[in-house]
C-alpha cells in the first residue's frame, strides 16, 4: 500500500475534527489570573508585605504614639485602624507593576503572545489575581485591630462596604503601577519610583493624625489628597455614618484612574508584548 493511500484517511479524519474555539476574553483573563494565584501558593513569601507589615504598623503606631496623639491607645486605635487598613491595601497594589516587569524580563509574555487568546488577558489576569493580596491585607488589619480592641460602631454591612471601597480603589490604583511596570526597565526601578509616589500619598494624609493641627500649606495638600478622601470615607462607613461626599469623591477617583491609565497600560502592553 502506498504512502499516499495511507495519508488520505488521516487527512479525512483531520478535516472532520473541528478546531476548538478560542477562549473568551473573560475566560482567558481568569485562567491567567489563576496562574498568578498559583505563584502565591508556590512562593508564599509574596504575602509577607500584606501579613506582617500591617501587624507591625498597627502595634507600633498604637502603642508608641497612641498616648501622645490621643491620650489613650484605645481611642487612637479607633482612629488609626481604618487609616492603616487603607495604607496597607493601597501600598500592596504596587506589587502589580513589579510582578509584570519581572515576568516580561523573563520572556514569559512572549509565550503568551503566541497563544490564540485575547492579548491583554495576561495583564488583566494579573490585576485581578492581586485582589487576593488586597483581601488578605484587609482581613489581617481587621483581625489584628479586633484583637487589640477595635470596635466599629457601624454594622457588619458597613464594615464590608468600607473594605470593598478600599479594594476597588486599590484595583484602580494598580493600573498606574502596571503602566510603570511596562515602561520601566527593571523591577528595582519600578519599586523605587512606586514607593517614591506612595509615601507622600499615604504619610502626608489623615491616616495617622487629624490634619487640623498641620501647617496651612500641608493641610491644603492633605485635604485634596485622594488617599485622605478614601480614609475619611472608610472611617465614616465603619462608624455607621457614611460621608456621602468622601465616598463619592473616592469613587470618582477610582473611575478617573481607570479611565486614564487602563488605556495607557493596555497600549503599552500591546507594544511590549
Amino acid at each position: 500500500m502506498s504512502t499516499t493511500t495511507l495519508e488520505r484517511p488521516v487527512r479525512t479524519v483531520a478535516a472532520r475534527v473541528e478546531r476548538p474555539e478560542p477562549p473568551s476574553a473573560l475566560s482567558a483573563s481568569l485562567t491567567l489570573g489563576w496562574r498568578s494565584v498559583l505563584k502565591i501558593r508556590r512562593i508564599p513569601e509574596q504575602l509577607f508585605d500584606v501579613t506582617f507589615q500591617p501587624v507591625i504598623f498597627i502595634v507600633m503606631f498604637v502603642y508608641l504614639f497612641g498616648g501622645a496623639v490621643s491620650g489613650s491607645t484605645t481611642e487612637y486605635l479607633q482612629f488609626v485602624l481604618p487609616g492603616i487598613l487603607v495604607q496597607t491595601v493601597v501600598m500592596a497594589s504596587l506589587y502589580t507593576g513589579i510582578s509584570l516587569n519581572t515576568d516580561i524580563g523573563k520572556g514569559i509574555f512572549d509565550r503568551f503572545r503566541s497563544l490564540p487568546i485575547w492579548r491583554p488577558a495576561a495583564l488583566l489576569g494579573a490585576l485581578l489575581a492581586d485582589g487576593i493580596r488586597y483581601v488578605v491585607a484587609a482581613v489581617v488589619c481587621l483581625g489584628v485591630g479586633m484583637a487589640m480592641g477595635f470596635r466599629p460602631d457601624g454594622t457588619v454591612a458597613d464594615v464590608v462596604a468600607a473594605c470593598l471601597l478600599v479594594l476597588v480603589f486599590a484595583f484602580s490604583l494598580s493600573w498606574i503601577f502596571a503602566f510603570l511596570g511596562l515602561v520601566m526597565r527593571s523591577a528595582g526601578a519600578v519599586q523605587g519610583v512606586s514607593l517614591l509616589a506612595m509615601f507622600p500619598l499615604t504619610f502626608a494624609s489623615n491616616v495617622f493624625v487629624d490634619p487640623s493641627t498641620m501647617p496651612g500649606w500641608l493641610r491644603a495638600w492633605v485635604d485634596v489628597n485622594p488617599v485622605s478622601q478614601l480614609v475619611t470615607a472608610v472611617r465614616s462607613l465603619m462608624a455607621g455614618a457614611p460621608d456621602a461626599g468622601a465616598v463619592g469623591w473616592s469613587l470618582i477617583g477610582c473611575a478617573a484612574l481607570v479611565a486614564v491609565f487602563a488605556p495607557l497600560t493596555v497600549r503599552a502592553y500591546r507594544r511590549k508584548a
